[in-house]
């Protein structure tokens, strides 16, 4: 049989450990070094944002906010993610009772207690209002408008209603919206069904610019973004991670610029080093075995086209 080596998958809860020959081509993601304070990062990038007022500034005279999250199918530390922010808010001079915490599900199933339990901590389950998203309750949602294709565009009612909106998420490419983050926290995270089903179509997902990392001109971006504008977020506050989730970066501020500037960065940082990645040889491969992940979101199906990412 040859000689072997071992090699530890990112798979499941705990990884899974395989044997593979020695021959095997093994490439490992692009790593970048976790944030000292990501805290401090965090609370820092609110305070100078991108494109926009502070946080704190923005919140004060507010009565009713909403701070939408990612579900249990994105990798985001959420228990560390979202304090920082809620400390500004109260800053600010928002109490508990006046801040919604809202469950970015798209068309997922709702979360359990105990998995809500698990994504933001017993501490911010108990101090905060949490809602999931119901993308099929109509009642639940509010008409605001068409996108520039033409979409109706159904959003959660309590985002909208909100005086104060804050989005929340994490950003990497993504095999058919460019990159994660920004509107998509809006579209498909608090959309209705009929709005998410339009955005994901086979026409959309097909389209030659419906690719890893391509924003502009790409149908689903473009409508992710258009969906966003109607009833924008005051601030997004997206972060980057590495393999370990831990935070890497931390981009807050408006919609639009601060969501621009996750482009540039890729651009800028991972463009340059793609030779570190690139498979030796030129000759085709006669098995690849791509890992997604460890953890609950890497047991989404849909998510399996996500191991291809760059």
């Amino acid at each position: 049989m040859g000689t072997t080596k071992a090699i530890r998958l990112d798979y499941g809860e705990r990884g899974l450990e395989v044997e593979l020959p020695e021959r095997a081509v093994v490439i490992e993601p692009l790593h970048a070094p976790g944030l000292p304070d990501e805290h401090g990062a965090i609370a820092d990038s609110t305070r100078q944002p991108i494109g926009s007022p502070p946080l704190r500034d923005l919140a004060r005279g507010r009565r009713r906010a909403v701070v939408v999250f990612s579900d249990l199918t994105r990798p985001v530390p959420n228990a560390r993610l979202l304090p920082p922010i809620l400390e500004e808010l109260h800053a600010a001079g928002l109490g508990p009772e006046q801040i919604t915490l809202l469950n970015a599900t798209g068309l997922h199933r709702p979360n359990t207690p105990a998995e809500l339990e698990s994504m933001l901590g017993s501490e911010l389950v108990r101090a905060y209002r949490v809602v999931n998203h119901n993308a099929w309750d109509r009642d639940a949602l509010a008409f605001v408008g068409r996108s520039p294709l033409g979409s109706e565009i159904w959003l959660n009612r309590e985002y909208v209603e909100a005086d104060l909106r804050v989005t929340t998420g994490f950003i990497e490419p993504h095999f058919f919206a460019g990159f994660s983050g920004g509107g998509t926290s809006i579209l498909p995270g608090i959309a209705g069904e009929i709005t998410v089903l339009r955005n994901h179509d086979a026409q959309r997902i097909g389209h030659p610019r419906a690719r890893w990392g391509i924003t502009y001109g790409n149908p689903i971006f473009d409508e992710n973004r258009a969906a966003a504008r109607l009833v924008p977020p005051d601030m997004i506050v997206n972060i980057a991670l590495n393999r370990e989730r831990q935070i890497t970066r931390v981009f807050a501020g408006s919609l639009e610029q601060a969501h621009d500037a996750v482009g540039a960065s890729f651009d800028r940082e991972v463009g340059a080093r793609v030779e570190e990645v690139r498979v030796p040889g030129d000759e085709p491969r006669g098995l690849v075995v791509c890992a997604f992940g460890e953890g609950p979101h890497a047991s989404a199906r849909a998510s399996a086209p996500a191991a291809r990412r760059p």
